[in-house]
């Protein structure tokens, strides 16, 4: 419906309803409004009955938060109740592809969206699970409230950047070149280093919600900005978690395992190495993936128990 020139006080809203980056109305969906007045869309898998225990998904960079779907089914089968939302500038959230003002937004608002649900079911013990970006996401949320979390389940986590695209000359040059160019395209993600699985890669290059518009140095920045934050964080982890990693990743270095199970105090943490798998564990050759599921099932059940009774695992 037209509204013409005789009807000057409609309200904005109640023409153009906000609609996601693929026009979908958000009113449609489920969604929540950051502190920066930024539409961002939230998915939820309920358990049939009350759930044990809260779960929030922190997706990586570039994808959405709708990639995590059999994760999240499988954490429901455990009573739980799973909540994301993708991440300004990605999926069907508002904001420039693939661009923060500064890292520190991401974990501002999975905050945000943590204190609503646990409003909501008060009382509950929530947990962390992240990968890749949405790793990095998951520390530092999780060293900003020390003792709110009861446990964290990291895949890949970004927490040193791979040797070659952080070179010291790389990373100055990434530094001087956000002055100037920040928008300038630090290249695409080569989609075949993200799993061994071949068909797992087909379906990320048709995800028409993932972003391939390559890298923008600005955004590179926020990563190395969120990097050193990790670094800094890291000995304030006291929380129980998981930590699952493949040898052959290339995007996040290995090493940032080792460091991460050195430099944190907690005292219940776990790694697995999965020899020669690249980055996506939880969409990998089937035997990595199937065991992925199993460790991460195994691992929260025994942790939710133990965080329903108030006694440590």
């Amino acid at each position: 419906m037209e509204t013409g020139p005789e009807d000057p006080f409609r309200m904005p809203e109640e023409s153009s309803p906000r609609r996601t980056p693929q026009s979908v109305p958000y009113q449609d969906l489920p969604h929540l409004v950051n502190a920066d007045g930024q539409y961002l869309f939230c998915r939820y898998w309920k358990p049939s009955g009350a759930p044990r225990a809260l779960v929030f998904v922190s997706h990586g960079a570039g994808e959405h938060c709708g990639r995590y779907d059999e994760l999240a089914r499988m954490l429901v089968g455990l009573e739980l109740l799973v909540f994301a939302h993708d991440h300004v500038g990605h999926g069907q959230s508002e904001g420039e592809r693939m661009v923060v003002s500064d890292f520190q937004v991401f974990i501002r608002d999975v905050l945000q969206h943590v204190d609503v649900v646990q409003k909501d079911h008060p009382g509950l013990p929530i947990f962390l699970l992240g990968h890749s970006m949405g790793g990095a996401v998951a520390i530092l949320t999780a060293a900003e409230r020390p003792g709110h979390f009861s446990g964290m389940v990291l895949i890949s986590p970004l927490v040193l950047a791979s040797p070659e695209s952080a070179t010291t000359f790389k990373v100055l040059a990434a530094k001087v070149l956000n002055l100037v160019l920040p928008n300038v395209s630090l290249g695409r993600i080569d989609s075949s280093t993200l799993s061994r699985n071949k068909t797992e890669v087909d379906v990320y290059n048709a995800d028409p919600l993932i972003c391939r518009a390559g890298l923008k140095v600005c955004f590179g920045i926020q990563l190395l900005n969120a990097v050193s934050r990790v670094e800094r964080a890291l000995p304030k982890l006291t929380l129980p978690f998981l930590l699952l990693q493949g040898s052959a990743d290339r995007l996040c270095d290995s090493r940032g395992a080792y460091l991460l199970m050195e430099s944190a105090k907690s005292q219940d943490k776990t790694l697995k190495i999965y020899e020669g798998a690249y980055h996506i564990l939880h969409k990998e050759l089937p035997e990595v993936t199937s065991s992925v599921f199993r460790e991460i099932n195994t691992w929260v059940s025994q942790r939710t128990a133990a965080a329903g009774t108030g006694s440590p695992p």
